[in-house]
Parts: C-alpha cells; sequence; structure tokens
C-alpha cells in the first residue's frame, strides 16, 4: 500500500541536544542541592511514569528519603533541557517536505509538561497533523495501544504509515507489533541497528536519505 503517513520518535531522533542529558542532570541537582542521581537511575524511574503529567512522579522516585522538593528539580531540568535542545540539522526543511505529501505524526514517549514543553521550544507546536505525548494517553510506547492512538489521530491505518525512531524496543519494537513499517534512526552511541526495521538511516543523514527512502516504496 502506498504510504499515507510518517510518523516520528522526538528525543534523538528530530531533536537533540547539546550538552548531554547526565550532564543536565548533574547541574540541574546541584542547582537544586539535590545528591547526584545518574542517567540510568533517571531513565529507569522515566520508563515507570510513561503516563504521567509531569516529571515529579519520576523526581519523587529518585529523591525518595531527601528533603528536597521534586517540583524544584523537575523544573531545573526542564528548562536545562530545553535550553540545551535544538532540531537535528536540516529535519525543519524534510518536515516542510514531507507535509506537502504525506500527513505527519509525532509519538513521544513521557510526561505532558516535560514533552510539550519541549515542543514550544522547538516552535513546533503545529508541525504535525497528530503529536501525541504518552503522559496524555493509557500506555506509552512500545504499548500496541500507543501506535492505535497515533493512527487514529491521523486518519490513517497501519499498513500506510511508516514510524521513525532510534530507540530498538519502544520504536522499533513498537511500531513492528503493532504493524507499521519502522525506519530506525542510528547515530554514534546509539542501539545498534535492529533487523526488524525496514531501513536503517543515519542520523546525520535523515533530512536527505528518509525522503529517498519514502519515495522508493
Amino acid at each position: 500500500m502506498d504510504t499515507a503517513a510518517v510518523a516520528f520518535d522526538l528525543d534523538d531522533t528530530l531533536a537533540v541536544t547539546g550538552v548531554d542529558r547526565e550532564t543536565l542532570l548533574a547541574a540541574a541537582c546541584r542547582e537544586v542541592g539535590a545528591p547526584h542521581r545518574s542517567r540510568a537511575a533517571y531513565l529507569d524511574a522515566h520508563a515507570d511514569n510513561l503516563t504521567a503529567r509531569s516529571r515529579e512522579p519520576v523526581f519523587e522516585a529518585l529523591l525518595e528519603g531527601t528533603d528536597v522538593d521534586p517540583a524544584a528539580l523537575a523544573r531545573a531540568y526542564r528548562e536545562r533541557v530545553n535550553e540545551a535542545l535544538s532540531p537535528v540539522p536540516g529535519v525543519e526543511t524534510m518536515l516542510s517536505r514531507l507535509a506537502e505529501q504525506y500527513r505527519l505524526g509525532l509519538l513521544t514517549n513521557g510526561p505532558v509538561v516535560a514533552q510539550r514543553s519541549k515542543l514550544r521550544a522547538l516552535g513546533w507546536t503545529d508541525r504535525f497533523d497528530a503529536a501525541l505525548v504518552t503522559g496524555e494517553l493509557s500506555a506509552g510506547k512500545p504499548e500496541t495501544v500507543a501506535f492505535e492512538r497515533l493512527l487514529d489521530a491521523l486518519g490513517t491505518d497501519a499498513t500506510s504509515t511508516v514510524f521513525v525512531g532510534d530507540d530498538v524496543e519502544a520504536d522499533v519494537g513498537g511500531a513492528t507489533a503493532a504493524g507499521l513499517d519502522a525506519v530506525q534512526v542510528t547515530f554514534p552511541g546509539g542501539p545498534e541497528p535492529d533487523p526488524a526495521a525496514v531501513a536503517h538511516v543515519d542520523r546525520d543523514a535523515l533530512p536527505s536519505q528518509l525522503p529517498e527512502f519514502l519515495a522508493s516504496r
């Protein structure tokens, strides 16, 4: 079936931070007087709160046993991430060109406040035909229901929708299980290419290679 829609993951696929997240988290902890917490610990807590409204439950888990306000740490981390966030070079032009031919979607894991603030920081609040944050849903990626909600919002079916993301489990595995073709975005230090993806595209070459792949389908 012809491709009718292309949907994307956000973090590390379309947008990246100029400073690594470990450093940003450490700086936010210092700012509010919180003990250091590793990026790995943060990701574990984040995975347990994909449908939360804010990062406060994430930091409540990380700050258990301390008197640090999790809301203050959530705010400090959000501000630092948004200041460091920028589009992958060339993707804004790519999205504009793709929008002339396809419906565009976004499905991003995370709390509503954090992910919506990223879209505002990027100037992308109206960039997609459907932009879903799992904090607004009943489940996050890789759960099939998250992708079904994306398809409903786009008004397309799985066989005519391509999903583009970097994470093997959440993006490639989740999209494939839901019946979508998945394109994996790769980059140095990122996940190894997953054979379940129908294509692998280096992130720096995404603006040129993804349209070429879609045109060849």
